[in-house]
């Protein structure tokens, strides 16, 4: 019994543990295999880098406050961040990656840059 390629059904040549003819159609199945899940995280990926933009861009001294509806207005996502950090003394910051903002009263934001260590 021949052998076929899983992405365009070629019989194989060569190798008795060969699955694809060519580069080319081991790359078509694998990216067809996994085009669910990378489009939802390229989505995801998308508004993280979008939310880092917004802090850099607004705390360019590495600590500033600025008001929600500023964030909002550029388009920040509150939804998304990277992580959490809680201080000793209980504030929790969010993170986008090395970019964090902690709510302060009057809907603003404090926002810091994590020490590049």
């Amino acid at each position: 019994m021949q052998k076929t390629c899983l992405d365009c059904g070629e019989p194989l040549v060569g190798r008795a543990d060969k699955k694809f003819c060519s580069d080319q159609c081991r790359n078509n199945y694998n990216n067809r295999l996994n085009s669910d899940i990378t489009g939802f995280m390229r989505q995801i990926n998308n508004i993280l880098r979008k939310n880092r933009r917004i802090l850099a861009e607004l705390n360019p001294n590495d600590k500033t406050t600025v008001s929600k509806e500023k964030l909002s207005n550029l388009g920040f996502n509150f939804n998304y961040h990277t992580h959490l950090y809680t201080t000793q003394k209980g504030s929790t910051y969010r993170f986008v990656y090395e970019y964090g903002y902690l709510p302060l009263d009057n809907d603003f934001y404090m926002l810091v840059v994590r020490d590049k260590k």
